[in-house]
């Protein structure tokens, strides 16, 4: 049942895994944070995986060999839109599972460009993230300098 408070706050639960309480005094990435965030990405990899499995049922169900070439036009390109879709949720399951693996390691919730912490809020919309948000921000500009 969600909590009133993050309801109230407009807190929503990802992969329906309430956010992660703080208690006073507790330390950046302990184990209960640890296994928050790994509950979270273990949720959220397998409602991937089911949606890939719908697909895949979907597209057989569907597949159809139609004699106007509109109808079949439509349909390749529902199908095209439903595989790039698979596709980019593939490449997040490598993600999840990366940093799955970084929990494992003890290497969670860290940085990779300057070492501070990226922080339980920024984790809780965004469990792979792997810079705070200065060194995302900064990343960001780069990119955007180096593109236009």
């Amino acid at each position: 049942m969600p909590n009133s408070k993050n309801k109230a706050l407009g807190i929503l639960a990802l992969a329906g895994v309430e956010p992660y309480q703080e208690k006073a005094g507790e330390e950046y990435m302990e184990t209960p944070q640890l296994e928050h965030f790994k509950k979270i990405l273990d949720a959220w990899r397998i409602q991937l995986r089911e949606e890939v499995d719908r697909t895949l049922v979907h597209m057989q169900d569907e597949a159809a060999n139609f004699p106007d070439p509109v109808d079949r036009a439509a349909q390749e390109e529902e199908f095209s839109l439903e595989l790039r879709t698979r596709d980019r949720e593939r490449k997040l399951i490598k993600k999840i599972e990366k940093t799955l693996q970084l929990i494992e390691e003890d290497d969670f919730g860290f940085c990779n460009s300057c070492g501070i912490e990226i922080g339980i809020r920024r984790l809780e919309a965004r469990p792979t993230a792997d810079l705070c948000i200065e060194c995302k921000t900064l990343a960001e500009i780069k990119e955007r300098q180096l593109a236009g």
